[in-house]
């Protein structure tokens, strides 16, 4: 059974030494660079909402949910909306159905407001990582749009929406 855990004194070692595998690493940034994130995002008026995942008791994962401000350029649909902004399983712990699994609480979670009214939850993913999309079409995102970030250089990102 997959749950979302706060991150803790005890557990955040742990959590800032998962690592996606290498072929991966373009796609997500590293634990500990988002969790910084999460620190400025809320000194700056956003809602970052980060979580360890886990599975039978053990630590697999990190997820990142943010409400209204993110950082980044956003799409329009990101004003007022959740956005899970990172989601990485562990390299020893993927294709076992844990990212699904996740997704699944994770959207759980969001249905509960815990930041304010939404109707909608957006997650950005890089232009080639089809397993990333297979996941969140298979849980009822649907395809978006393009986001043309422009922060050291040119991002090319796309997104998908969930209606809550």
């Amino acid at each position: 059974m997959v749950t979302l855990e706060k991150i803790t004194l005890e557990n955040r070692r742990e959590m800032f030494n998962l690592e996606v595998g290498e072929e991966q690493r373009r796609f997500v940034a590293s634990n500990l660079s988002s969790v910084a994130s999460c620190y400025v995002l809320a000194v700056n008026g956003g809602h970052p909402m980060p979580f360890c995942v886990y599975a039978g008791g053990r630590m697999v994962g990190f997820v990142m949910i943010v409400y209204g401000v993110t950082g980044y350029e956003t799409p329009p649909v990101a004003e007022g909306n959740y956005c899970v902004l990172r989601l990485m399983i562990d390299q020893k712990y993927q294709r076992r159905g844990y990212g699904r699994e996740a997704m699944r609480k994770v959207l759980d979670y969001i249905r509960t407001f815990p930041a304010g009214p939404a109707r909608y939850c957006w997650i950005g993913y890089a232009p080639g990582n089809e397993a990333a999309q297979r996941l969140y079409e298979s849980l009822g995102f649907r395809y978006g749009e393009e986001i043309i970030h422009r922060l050291n250089g040119e991002h090319r990102e796309l997104y998908s929406v969930i209606e809550l």
